[in-house]
């Protein structure tokens, strides 16, 4: 028989390999709330949650998000803000916009059931390969096999892989050795056991391999270069950014919030923040000009900075420099809003946005706190 794509392993001696994994996984998974049920809309909430988001990080906010909305009905019929404010916090807002359409997709197209074909579920939003295989695999058992960072690592060193693995010919034929490792017989339960291999045993650094089920399979370790699969990606150059940020405060400790789709409006996910500008210059100067030219607002001097603040956006490196700005009354503004300084908590804003408000409740006596 022919090794099986990428690995040195014939197609005969698979199923040994399949066997201690999942023996491994059934005596040594987590208990992960999102484990505990079949449901496709749970699963698929889950998996949104977990792209680019760590397993610890994401608990509190699933459960929080499946009791406000413990069904796709529910979901779709909500507010987009509700839907945002739910996920404030958890970043990468565009998976709950697209979340939020999906639903919307599913109740009209579906009847509030998440669809079991392949293709109808890559055409709803914000859903690629992997979430696809992932939520018909776990959900109802379709023989479809995931690949993610996780399983291409393991992948990877098993089969002592060089390359960057994302390379478009590379990670195709990846997805080929996955579809062709994959228990038919329990697909669900096999991406799960190759995800959790990869998370906690096969970790970027330091693997564990005296722990792995499949260890005697691994050409990597036989060979001693473990730690140094897979080939490491060229990132990004940092880019540097510094945002200047307006909190205006008017005597009742009421500030103005607003949506902007500038640069800097992506920078705040597109939801609730402060007025704000990309700088280069001096801070202050530039924030007056802005704000007398698109408030109405004239500083005049009133202009108080509040301690900078680190953020980081992909590949951004943001200093934030916001400003307090006392006036006796709040600009208005179509499509803007108003709200207590000490009460954001409750509307979806960003983490850059949370940011700026701690500052300016430390750096301003009297105000009341969340």
């Amino acid at each position: 028989m022919p090794p099986v794509s990428v690995l040195k392993i014939s197609e005969t001696e698979i199923p040994n390999l399949r066997r201690p994994l999942l023996a491994w996984f059934a005596d040594r998974k987590r208990d992960l709330p999102w484990r505990r049920t079949r449901d496709p809309y749970r699963i698929w909430i889950s998996e949104i949650m977990l792209q680019q988001t760590r397993v610890a990080a994401v608990i509190p906010y699933y459960e929080q998000f499946v009791a406000k909305f413990p069904s796709m009905r529910v979901l779709a019929r909500a507010k987009a803000e509700t839907v945002l404010g739910r996920w404030a916090g958890l970043g990468y807002y565009s998976r709950a916009r697209n979340l939020h359409r999906a639903a919307k997709e599913i109740v009209t197209r579906y009847g509030g059931r998440f669809p079991q074909d392949y293709e109808a579920t890559l055409a709803l939003p914000g859903v690629g390969r992997y979430t696809a295989a992932a939520v018909l695999s776990i959900a109802y058992g379709q023989p479809l096999a995931v690949l993610d960072g996780n399983v291409a690592r393991v992948l990877a060193r098993i089969g002592a892989v060089r390359g960057d693995l994302r390379t478009p010919a590379l990670w195709r034929e990846l997805e080929t050795t996955a579809q062709n490792l994959l228990d038919r017989h329990a697909p669900g339960d096999w991406n799960q056991a190759m995800m959790e291999l990869g998370a906690m045993v096969c970790t970027p650094k330091s693997p564990r391999c005296g722990e792995c089920p499949v260890a005697r399979w691994c050409q990597a370790r036989k060979l001693g270069i473990a730690e140094q699969l897979p080939a490491k990606r060229k990132k990004r150059a940092t880019l540097p950014v510094t945002l200047a940020a307006a909190v205006l405060l008017d005597p009742r400790g009421r500030t103005l919030l607003v949506r902007q789709t500038s640069c800097d409006g992506a920078l705040f996910s597109r939801m609730w923040q402060f007025p704000a500008l990309e700088i280069t210059d001096n801070a202050a100067s530039g924030l007056a000009r802005y704000l007398r030219k698109n408030f109405e607002v004239a500083v005049n001097g009133n202009l108080t900075p509040l301690k900078p603040a680190r953020h980081a956006v992909t590949f951004r490196d943001i200093r934030l420099e916001p400003f307090v700005i006392r006036v006796a009354r709040l600009p208005r503004i179509e499509g803007a809003r108003t709200a207590a300084l000490g009460r954001l908590g409750n509307l979806p804003i960003s983490n850059a946005t949370r940011k700026i408000a701690h500052a300016a409740l430390a750096g301003t006596a009297g105000l009341p706190r969340p």
